[in-house]
């Protein structure tokens, strides 16, 4: 089973986002912001990329030193529509999918799922 941590400020999608996910029986963390201490044994993070066109690099960098060795999904309003990893903008970030928000649940647990098999 699988560990996903879903950092997103809005406490309603947080909800959605964790209800949808621990309905596919994955083991799920839901956080408003990330931490600040690594937090090794994580398979993938969800994180809101806020202000994605001027820090979100910054932000995957912060994630990544945070989750080291998870995959990292980056979701966020600032989208159009969802990127896989093969996108361009996503390999520049370098993570497993951009997914627009607000999203469907189809949606979202098909970029966990690819995520997630990438990883393994």
């Amino acid at each position: 089973m699988s560990t996903i941590v879903v950092i997103e400020q809005d406490v309603a999608m947080r909800a959605l986002f964790c209800e949808w996910l621990q309905a596919e029986d994955y083991r799920v963390q839901g956080r408003s912001a990330r931490g600040a201490a690594v937090e090794p044994g994580i398979d993938l993070v969800i994180v809101d990329l806020l202000n994605l066109p001027t820090q979100g690099a910054e932000a995957v960098r912060l994630v990544r030193t945070i989750y080291p060795g998870a995959a990292l999904i980056g979701i966020s309003t600032q989208m159009s529509r969802t990127l896989g990893a093969d996108a361009a903008q996503a390999r520049a970030l370098g993570v497993s999918a951009l997914v627009a928000k607000p999203c469907a649940r189809d949606e979202l647990l098909a970029a966990v799922a690819d995520a997630i098999g990438a990883a393994a």
